[in-house]
């Protein structure tokens, strides 16, 4: 069986426990809060590290054949997950279409503080994973956003300019470009441009990664308290179960696909989280009637805990015990 022994050492890991500091802060009503400018620089800051370093480990490791199936199974999960998260959300009720089609995108693109948790998890249990992972996240992020707009326009709806500017959005946001830019850059710099910024994204990320956490913590709390009452027991259900189903299928797939297990658990790990970044910013132009109450509140409140307190440890247990 499984070792779930290790999940013990994400939990209390400095990360992790400022989110709940931030939670709690905010159950508590306390005034603290984290200027939105200053978020927004932590978020790009976290993706500019992670991205550079997958470059240079990239680099060293080689673009093997692990690198293009986890790469091909990553676009696949992305772009068709929605449509099974569409059929099952067809079903909740008091979901209206644009709601509904904000949801299959959140929950079939990704979440890269997850992947960052991860990837923290993986080395704290000893399981390594190649660096070109970075690079199968920012792979996997417009996919569904794509998706989820052929399913609201599938019927015609829409305007075709705006269409152009959601897409343009999708491909030129700042999320795709910070995480590939900064992998482009770690791979042509190689060790010799890890070694003039160690500093910038070695020790450093882990202090920006607590004070990011605390931010979402605290956003997080106040959207449960704010859009609680908008989620319905379907769509709770939802939020908890889609990601272990979206999970298990990437598992499998890594398993057929013979990965290493490191990129196995992280692969599993992106497959299982919800997107609040990326999804939002692209749902607000081409959904505006989209709810974020419901798909916004359902990732950030209810998936993205679930996965730092159980959900990642269960993946990487998962991967551990099928490569055993």
């Amino acid at each position: 069986m499984p070792d779930f022994s290790t999940s013990l050492a994400l939990l209390t890991s400095p990360a992790i426990l400022f989110f709940f500091v931030g939670a709690a802060a905010a159950f508590a009503r306390s005034d603290l809060a984290i200027p939105e400018s200053v978020s927004k620089a932590l978020s790009l800051y976290l993706m500019l590290c992670i991205g550079f370093k997958g470059g240079v480990e990239a680099r060293t490791a080689g673009l093997n054949g692990d690198f293009l199936s986890a790469a091909a199974i990553g676009v696949a999960l992305s772009a068709l997950m929605p449509l099974v998260a569409f059929v099952i959300l067809k079903r909740v009720p008091r979901l209206d279409r644009p709601t509904l089609c904000a949801l299959a995108a959140t929950y079939g693109s990704v979440s890269v503080v997850t992947f960052a948790a991860g990837q923290q998890h993986l080395e704290a249990v000893g399981l390594p994973s190649g660096g070109y992972m970075a690079a199968v996240l920012a792979l996997m992020e417009t996919p569904a956003i794509l998706t989820a707009l052929l399913l609201l326009n599938g019927a015609g709806r829409g305007e075709p300019g705006r269409r152009r500017t959601i897409l343009r959005e999708v491909f030129v946001g700042a999320a795709s470009v910070m995480l590939l830019g900064s992998f482009l850059v770690g791979l042509i710099s190689g060790e010799a441009g890890m070694a003039r910024l160690d500093l910038f994204v070695g020790p450093l990320f882990q202090g920006a990664l607590c004070f990011f956490l605390l931010d979402i913590g605290l956003i997080a709390a106040r959207r449960l308290m704010e859009g609680g009452r908008k989620l319905t027991p379907g769509v709770i259900g939802f939020a908890l179960g889609f990601p272990l189903l979206s999970a298990g299928v990437a598992l499998g797939l890594a398993r057929l696909a013979g990965l290493e297990a490191g990129n196995a658990a992280l692969l599993t790990i992106l497959a299982g989280s919800a997107s609040y970044i990326a999804v939002p910013a692209a749902m607000r132009l081409a959904a505006p009637k989209a709810d974020a109450g419901v798909f916004v509140t359902a990732s950030l409140a209810i998936t993205f805990p679930f996965n730092l307190t159980l959900g990642i440890a269960v993946y990487t247990a998962a991967a551990v015990w099928l490569w055993r």
